[in-house]
């Protein structure tokens, strides 16, 4: 779900049952979804990736830096270019350049793009390896909002997010400017 690893979403599942005093085993696949999903909702928040995962995305092909969207950045593992017709291709290494600054921000920039008029970027980017190593104020902030979501599952209307949500992401938050 989402590319999150099985034993990661069962990490989450399992911190939601315990702090909302969940037993029943019925009850396991809609709690891991809401898991998800608030996994989700935080990186839509603070703006970066929680979890480890592989990320792609499409850039335009130019001699400039181009910021990925996501981060932060662990590798980047392939850049492909893209022609207006016909299949994807491996770009030759000296036809562009990237780069992992001190903040885990990827930059690609394609220097001699050949036929490609964009380019598919691969890269890995997560704070975290896993659940376990997600800082805890991340956690604790899904936790809380997967508690409140299946508390309110049969009426959306039921009451916003608790504050301590926001309280517990905002600091690590990417802001643009």
């Amino acid at each position: 779900m989402a590319g999150f690893a099985e034993a990661d979403l069962a990490a989450a599942r399992e911190a939601v049952k315990s702090y909302a005093r969940v037993a029943l085993a019925a009850e396991d696949e809609l709690i891991e979804e809401l898991a998800a999903t608030t996994l989700l909702l935080c990186e839509a928040f603070t703006r970066r990736i929680g979890i480890a995962r592989e990320a792609v995305e499409v850039l335009p092909c130019s001699a400039a830096w181009k910021r990925l969207g996501v981060g932060p950045v662990r590798a980047i593992t392939a850049v492909e270019g893209l022609p207006a017709e016909g299949s994807a291709f491996a770009l030759p290494v000296g036809s562009y350049a990237i780069d992992i600054d001190a903040d885990g921000e990827g930059w690609v920039r394609v220097t001699a793009p050949g036929a490609a008029g964009r380019v598919r970027v691969t890269y890995q980017a997560g704070l975290a390896s896993g659940w376990d190593a997600l800082p805890e104020a991340l956690r604790q902030g899904a936790v809380r909002l997967a508690t409140h979501l299946y508390a309110h599952r049969d009426d959306a209307r039921e009451g916003a997010p608790p504050a301590a949500v926001a309280a517990l992401w905002r600091p690590w938050r990417r802001m643009e400017v």
